[in-house]
């Protein structure tokens, strides 16, 4: 039975910070006539897949640190009350700072007043994905303070004044060619006929612009993998060591993280890691994997003098005891949008929200309402692909059928759709009816198909067509096959029984 949330959070609303309003529909189309976008997009059908299949087997015990993995996670959002309040005790007993936030409004106001209670001037920031989901950078700069993102992608993507279309890699739709440009445009005073042709001479121009912001900061704002509660410990993961950088050097370290990222113990947090790099970028572990446990201490060589952890709800709290809960053991790993075939096809801005792919379709309508979203859980083939490398095995077709109940049951979807699912049902229920109905297409599209074994258009399939060309039947329909298999199993059984 779930125990009563601490009051900040039990009482909050559900106030959400929604900087776009989803239209995934439109969006998809306007994704898949990109060709810019799809020959960026082209990097998922390799990279990340072959790299996780790799670790994967390198690791006999894989499956069972999975298992292991999701026991954790729901024992504490079980008991997640207590594990909350014992992480907060144990940061206030190494002298850190805990702030409930019901909401992105309280989480961005709670920030700006500890940037106000220090004069800060200049903002570091992590990668964070849950910054995005309040609209922090936005709220900050409108209080004249100078944010600036020090992951290299989340970095390029602010010059480009754009959101991150991936959770693990949010500049994955940008072109060296189109980074060059923004940094010629952004870092003034530089041999504007300098050479930017390569990696690595982006990312070291970057490096030299980068180190003056990071001795400069006053504050340095991360997300947080875990937060661990036997030592009131926040934990980054990243490969690039900037996370470090920006919670060691600034004045003062504040870790925004939602409330389900808390695990009990230092060695739950190392039984989830040997799973989450594996499962995003095929590593055995990221480069860096950095535990911050309360400001500098008289004794430590470097640190923050002030610790802070914002704890946000923003609707979490709403998906306990739910069909929604297990969402809540997502580790945001990306696993699941590396291996979808839709985000594949179209990209993260098309979810139209901070979360993409498989997982966004079931969190988005989650903290936004199916009201807004509706469109998301329809935006799944159901080949189970993402539940399948989920290294939370988290069912993320089943919450999205769920979704679309729901969505179905207000009168949300498009009237098209009803009235093709109740034509649909009208057949389904008619066996013989539905088996002249569909023996009856199947041949016309043969026929339509003219031996070329594909359709390029089709009325009422322009949705299809536009964009790929319709497969037609080249043989019998799938029941007149089972039929046959099933006649010649019972032949070689000995005739019927």
């Amino acid at each position: 039975m779930h125990r009563a949330l601490p009051v900040a959070i039990r009482k909050g609303n559900n106030a959400m910070h929604v900087s776009t309003s989803p239209k995934f529909r439109e969006n998809a189309h306007d994704a898949l006539l990109d060709q810019s976008l799809q020959r960026a997009l082209g990097r998922l059908k390799t990279g990340f897949k072959d790299k996780r299949s790799a670790a994967i087997a390198a690791l006999p015990e894989f499956e069972a640190l999975r298992d292991k993995a999701v026991e954790i996670k729901n024992h504490t959002l079980e008991n997640l009350d207590h594990y909350l309040t014992a992480f907060e005790a144990n940061v206030k007993a190494n002298g850190g700072h805990v702030h409930w936030c019901k909401d992105s409004e309280e989480a961005c106001q709670t920030i700006l007043k500890i940037c106000r209670d220090k004069d800060a001037k200049s903002v570091l920031k992590g990668k964070s994905m849950i910054s995005e989901e309040i609209g922090l950078n936005a709220f900050l700069e409108k209080q004249d303070l100078q944010v600036v993102e020090t992951d290299l992608g989340e970095y390029i993507i602010q010059l480009r004044h754009e959101p991150p279309s991936h959770i693990i890699a949010p500049a994955i739709h940008v072109h060296k060619e189109q980074v060059a440009d923004s940094f010629r445009a952004t870092h003034k005073g530089r041999d504007p006929n300098r050479v930017l042709d390569e990696p690595r001479d982006l990312l070291d121009e970057a490096r030299e612009v980068m180190r003056e912001h990071f001795f400069a900061a006053d504050i340095g704002i991360t997300g947080a993998n875990f937060l661990i509660a036997e030592t009131g410990t926040s934990v980054i993961v990243t490969n690039e060591g900037n996370g470090d950088l920006t919670q060691t050097l600034s004045r003062v370290h504040i870790a925004v993280a939602s409330l389900e990222k808390v695990v009990p113990t230092l060695e739950d947090a190392s039984t989830i890691l040997r799973v989450l790099a594996r499962s995003a970028t095929g590593q055995e572990m990221s480069s860096y994997t950095t535990f911050s446990t309360g400001p500098r201490r008289a004794e430590d060589l470097d640190g923050p003098q002030e610790y802070h952890v914002v704890l946000l709800d923003n609707g979490r709290s709403n998906m306990l005891g739910t069909d929604f809960q297990d969402m809540l053991r997502c580790i945001r790993c990306a696993a699941c949008m590396n291996h979808c075939p839709v985000y594949g096809a179209v990209g993260g801005h098309a979810y139209g929200w901070v979360y993409p792919g498989p997982m966004g379709s079931v969190l988005t309508p989650s903290l936004i309402g199916i009201n807004q979203s509706g469109h998301l859980p329809n935006a799944s083939t159901f080949c189970g692909k993402c539940e399948e490398v989920c290294p939370m095995r988290i069912p993320l077709p089943k919450m999205m059928r769920h979704w679309r109940e729901r969505e179905f049951e207000k009168h949300l979807g498009a009237s098209s759709v009803r009235y093709g699912l109740k034509g649909w049902a009208f057949m389904a229920s008619r066996p013989r009816l539905y088996r002249a109905a569909t023996g009856l297409a199947a041949r016309l599209l043969r026929i339509l198909g003219g031996g070329r074994g594909a359709l390029r258009s089709l009325p009422f399939a322009g949705g299809w067509t536009q964009i790929r060309d319709l497969p037609v039947p080249e043989g019998k329909t799938f029941k007149q096959l089972w039929e046959e298999q099933q006649k010649n199993k019972s032949r070689q059984d000995g005739g019927p029984k």
